[in-house]
């Protein structure tokens, strides 16, 4: 120990973060800041003298003086290495303990006047019995605590001095820093040892009380697994600090969700033995996750939630009018099922699939469904869903479970009596996973749906009080079993008349909202949007003709903000006209038209006849073309047509053999010519049976070269004996048939109920012939002798 000093010396302060040395003490200390350092080389150019005091608080990175406690300890500084990092390390040894009497003004680096506090010998046997005291102590505490080896006590008791005595215990207690400051501040020896023994008192009781809590732990468990005791130890050492946390206080928070939620009684009992099994899982448990999980939706599912239906019929009628044209049936439906409701009070809701070409308003009607009932709407897409778990759901045993998406639908909606649509139904696929169609068997039937069993949920749920809308292109995708569950409502298409004002009404208006144009800026005559719907457009919906106005807004779009910037670059204030697009306008814009309205042939021809298909986009007119050549008697099918229309070919050709004599063909024209039957459009697959008479009335056409009527077109299935049997989608043929410029559709007997559904716009520019044999098609198809317009020389 250097020699003492009276009056203070001048030093270079190095403070420091989180620890302590006391006199004696041997240490490495990380500098890595710059003051820091600069106070280091500061000393090692000198006499590597340094003084180290610490910071009252760890995380101050720039420490003023109030910072910075006053008492310190003089170190050598015995060794200095530079780190890769940019620290350095050092070596110091406590020397002498130190009071700032004042800091020298200096920017570099702390640097101050320091008084060394050097330790008076004494020979006080009370301090002899404080020695012992501490060291008994001490070795108590050793044995409470695992952090101290007894290699520790072996060399503390080495020590005479019961100044360093008191440092180098105290160095080796966990204490915090203000704690350690006041040992390093009581410069008498004999105060400085009471201190330590009122530390290592406080240190002890609270090992004590450690060894307590464990000792409880034992004796509360019998069983002896690990994981028991573990948990038992968290639960007492969260009693001692009366906090609720982990596992415990989790299950106390969704005891109280419960609550709150209402479930019913047998969902109350499953949850609460779900809520005690999540309580008895370790924190770390996988299991105590997916348990969660299924708590969480056990109790965010709409139980007892249900929406206030607003039955007013008039309100309903005039929202579902307001937000579509048309589509008579399905409103009616809606508001029959309202008025059921007004007198029954609770009715099962009903199921209805809604069948039409894209474009019509299917899933839009189901939204207005919704809007009119003043119920929550859900939505899923079933297309491409080939998994039946999709709809159930996965047992809970898998990993990553689920719920199916029906339970996932009803969280949505939260409520219980939702508008759930089930979109695109006949677009779904099975496989080696399953067949979701059969999980929508449960669903989708009245009688069973208010237990639906969802294999993740486990308790039966009601679906009873939902309001089930599907939708299909097409019903011969649907499997029978289902199809038998649902109320099946046609949405054939749209009439040119329907379609104009839809376009005027719907379109128009909805696509200069989102091209950003003013209601008068854009005027679309009659005559273009007729245009537009007859020659740029060929469907059943409206999607298209939707697109084709948009593109028409766009290019006014960029009109008007080209005008606008002509007139700023000339400087002149005029206002943007109002443009009215004309059917010019539109061909200039969307360029030439990509249809040919009126597809009905322009001459009479032989061997070349219009017949009338249904498609899943809805009608359509193809016109079939037979050819007859000198041959060995070979029949040729041509235009990708599927088995049914083959046979149906097959059974024309039957019949026009077994009536040969009656037509005045040659009996034995089947050996002497090759026929060739062909429909046009080969890339789009054709089938089914509604062309019998159509190809019969082409083939008898071309082997008797007799014209046939331009203005006709015709719909039938034939039989052998030439009876013509009935056939679907008259509506949508009807429709197509009007497109394509037809004056007379002839039809067979048995399908004349149909011609109800058929608009009065359509009935009025078209002739309906009912016919049952094939000669009443003959006579209506075929032209007289010699009356004919010509198209090109007969066949000889």
């Amino acid at each position: 120990m250097g020699p003492s000093k009276s009056k203070g010396r001048r030093l270079p302060l190095l403070p420091l973060r989180g620890l302590l040395v006391y006199p004696s003490m041997v240490l490495h200390l990380d500098v890595g800041r710059d003051k820091s350092v600069r106070a280091l080389e500061r000393a090692m150019v000198e006499d590597h003298m340094i003084l180290l005091c610490s910071q009252s608080e760890v995380n101050i990175e720039e420490p003023t003086q109030e910072d910075i406690y006053k008492v310190g300890t003089i170190a050598k500084v015995r060794q200095m290495l530079k780190l890769p990092n940019g620290t350095i390390r050092v070596l110091v040894e406590g020397v002498v303990r130190a009071e700032v009497q004042s800091y020298v003004t200096n920017d570099e680096f702390y640097e101050v006047m320091a008084k060394e506090l050097p330790e008076e010998d004494t020979d006080d046997p009370e301090v002899d019995a404080l020695m012992r005291s501490v060291l008994s102590q001490f070795e108590h505490y050793i044995s409470l605590s695992k952090k101290v080896t007894p290699e520790t006590y072996a060399a503390v008791s080495d020590i005479d001095d019961p100044g360093r005595l008191a440092d180098v215990i105290t160095s080796h207690l966990s204490l915090k820093i203000k704690d350690k400051q006041d040992i390093l501040e009581t410069i008498d020896v004999a105060a400085r040892l009471e201190r330590l023994l009122d530390l290592l008192n406080n240190e002890r009781e609270v090992l004590e009380l450690e060894r307590q809590i464990n000792q409880r732990v034992k004796k509360q468990m019998e069983k002896t697994q690990k994981e028991y005791y573990l948990r038992e130890q968290m639960k007492a050492i969260q009693k001692e600090l009366g906090e609720k946390e982990g596992r415990a206080g989790e299950a106390e928070e969704l005891r109280s969700q419960l609550e709150e939620a209402g479930v019913p009684e047998t969902v109350k009992e499953k949850v609460v033995k779900e809520i005690d099994r999540l309580e008895k899982m370790p924190p770390s448990s996988a299991e105590g996750g997916v348990i969660r999980n299924y708590i969480d939706w056990l109790l965010a599912l709409p139980w007892n939630k249900r929406t206030n239906d607003d039955l007013s019929i008039e309100k309903a009628e005039d929202i579902l009018n307001d937000d579509h044209y048309g589509l008579e049936k399905p409103k009616e439906r809606v508001l029959e099922y309202l008025a059921v409701q007004q007198l029954v009070g609770k009715m099962k809701g009903p199921i209805l699939c809604l069948v039409g070409p894209p474009g019509v308003g299917k899933t839009s009607l189901a939204r207005s469904i919704a809007k009119s009932l003043d119920r929550k709407f859900v939505r899923i897409s079933l297309g491409g869903v080939r998994d039946e778990a999709e709809i159930r759901g996965h047992r809970r045993t898998y990993v990553g479970a689920m719920p199916g998406r029906i339970m996932q639908g009803m969280k949505t909606a939260g409520s219980l009596n939702p508008v759930f649509l089930l979109d695109e139904i006949d677009k779904m696929a099975s496989d080696f996973r399953g067949d979701p169609s059969s999980a929508l068997l449960e669903v989708l039937d009245p009688e069973q749906n208010n237990t639906f069993s969802d294999h993740y949920i486990e308790v039966p749920f009601d679906l009873s009080n939902v309001m089930f809308v599907t939708t299909a292109n097409a019903l011969h995708n649907i499997p029978r079993p289902l199809l038998d569950r649902m109320e099946v409502l046609y949405i054939p298409g749209y009439t040119e008349l329907e379609k104009e004002q839809i376009g005027v009404r719907y379109l128009l208006p909805k696509q200069k909202r989102d091209h950003g144009l003013e209601d008068t800026q854009l005027e679309l005559t009659d005559e273009a949007l007729q245009l537009l719907i007859r020659e740029y457009t060929r469907e059943s919906g409206v999607r298209n003709l939707e697109q084709q106005i948009a593109a028409v807004c766009r290019k006014a779009a960029k009109h008007f903000v080209s005008e606008v910037k002509t007139a700023e670059e000339g400087s002149e204030e005029q206002e943007t006209k109002p443009l009215k697009v004309d059917s010019e306008l539109v061909k200039q814009w969307l360029g030439p038209p990509k249809f040919r309205y009126g597809l009905a042939e322009s001459e009479d021809q032989i061997g070349a006849v219009t017949g009338l298909a249904w498609t899943e986009v809805g009608g359509d007119t193809l016109v079939i073309e037979v050819t007859v050549m000198p041959g060995s008697g070979k029949l040729t099918l041509t235009g990708k047509l599927g088995d049914v229309m083959k046979e149906s070919a097959q059974a024309a050709f039957s019949y026009t053999r077994s009536k040969a004599l009656e037509l005045s063909i040659d009996p034995s024209f089947h050996e002497k010519n090759d026929i060739h039957i062909h429909i046009p459009e080969g890339a789009i697959p054709k089938d089914g049976p509604s062309a019998g008479i159509t190809i019969a009335t082409a083939l008898i056409s071309a082997l008797t070269n007799r014209y046939v009527s331009r203005e006709v077109a015709m719909t039938g299935e034939i039989t052998l004996r030439g009876r013509v049997l009935p056939i679907g989608g008259l509506k949508e043929k009807s429709l197509a048939a009007h497109r394509a410029g037809i004056r007379k559709v002839l039809l067979p007997k048995d399908n004349e109920r149909d011609l109800k559904d058929i608009p009065d716009s359509i009935k009025a520019d078209m002739t309906f012939v009912p016919v049952g044999h094939m000669d009443e098609v003959l006579l209506q198809a075929l032209v007289p002798a010699g009356t004919a317009e010509k198209a090109g020389t007969p066949i000889s």
